[in-house]
């Protein structure tokens, strides 16, 4: 079973589509095994997005993540990554295609609701960043066999 790195950004929660965003992933058949809500630190919000450090749109990417809460998750799927992936839409709202959850529901790139990882690699490091081993839960779903072969 895979596990993936999901937040609801700022925008998601002062919007009201949490429930919306958490409903889909369940009906989905994912697994949440790990939550928090928090305002993420500014340390944490650069070492999150570290990779972008530099770029213009930096500054103003740390002032909006640490604006207000955030819903920090980790979940668990067969092929969760990609499947969240899907699911997000992409990252600009505009070319995210009707029935992700950016395309329903964002209008911006900058206010784009939602951030998953990418790849195996980056799950791995956002889960560590805001997770302790202590904090994912390892449970079962009696439905698992109707999910998954």
């Amino acid at each position: 079973m895979e596990r993936t790195f999901i937040m609801l950004k700022p925008d998601a929660i002062q919007r009201g589509w949490m429930g919306e965003i958490l409903g889909r992933m369940e009906v989905k058949g994912y697994k949440p095994v790990a939550m928090k809500f928090m305002r993420l630190p500014k340390e944490l919000a650069e070492r999150h997005y570290g990779e972008h450090k530099g770029k213009p749109f930096f500054p103003n990417l740390i002032e909006y993540i640490t604006s207000g809460p955030s819903l920090v998750m980790v979940w668990e799927g067969d092929g969760i990554i990609a499947g969240m992936r899907t699911m997000m839409g992409k990252t600009n709202p505009a070319e995210a295609a009707v029935g992700t959850i950016r395309g329903d529901l964002a209008q911006q790139t900058g206010r784009n609701l939602i951030h998953g990882s990418d790849s195996p690699e980056s799950a791995k490091r956002e889960i560590e960043l805001f997770f302790n081993d202590y904090e994912l839960q390892t449970w079962n779903r009696s439905i698992a066999p109707w999910l998954i072969e």
